[in-house]
């Protein structure tokens, strides 16, 4: 297994930061690494979801875990394994937010995603993070 992520502290409610988190068509419109995603379904457990990201090719995942308004995680398939990513928000200091975004990579694909994957993704996050900051103050 390989795992990897980061976390930004971040303006904001955890409600509001939710909304825009769990709000899946609409990622394409502020995170800087999404192309598109479409849900089969509400943003629910069970839920499968097409994305792609800018870059890399598409797949399909399914929400596994929904612990409304802080976590949520998504389950991929991967050949020999799975990719896990889980979501979550934490109160810090009044008016801010820790942002979490952590990933777990099962089975052989785990050394591409340390050489290729894992690194272009952490230098990433800092900008979706962002991103998630900025939309959830324009949804305001």
């Amino acid at each position: 297994m390989y795992e990897f992520g980061a976390q930004q502290e971040i303006e904001g409610e955890v409600e509001q930061l939710w909304a825009v988190w769990t709000d899946l068509p609409r990622f394409p419109e502020w995170d800087p690494r999404e192309q598109e995603t479409r849900p089969a379904g509400p943003f629910a457990e069970g839920t499968t979801v097409w994305s792609k990201q800018k870059g890399n090719p598409g797949g399909e995942s399914t929400i596994t875990r929904v612990e409304a308004p802080r976590r949520w995680t998504a389950e991929s398939p991967l050949p020999a394994g799975k990719l896990v990513i889980d979501h979550e928000l934490q109160p810090a200091a009044a008016g801010r937010v820790l942002a979490r975004k952590h990933y777990e990579v099962h089975g052989p694909l785990s050394i591409v995603f340390r050489l290729w994957y894992g690194p272009r993704v952490r230098r990433a996050l800092a900008a979706s993070f962002t991103a998630l900051e900025h939309e959830a103050a324009r949804r305001g």
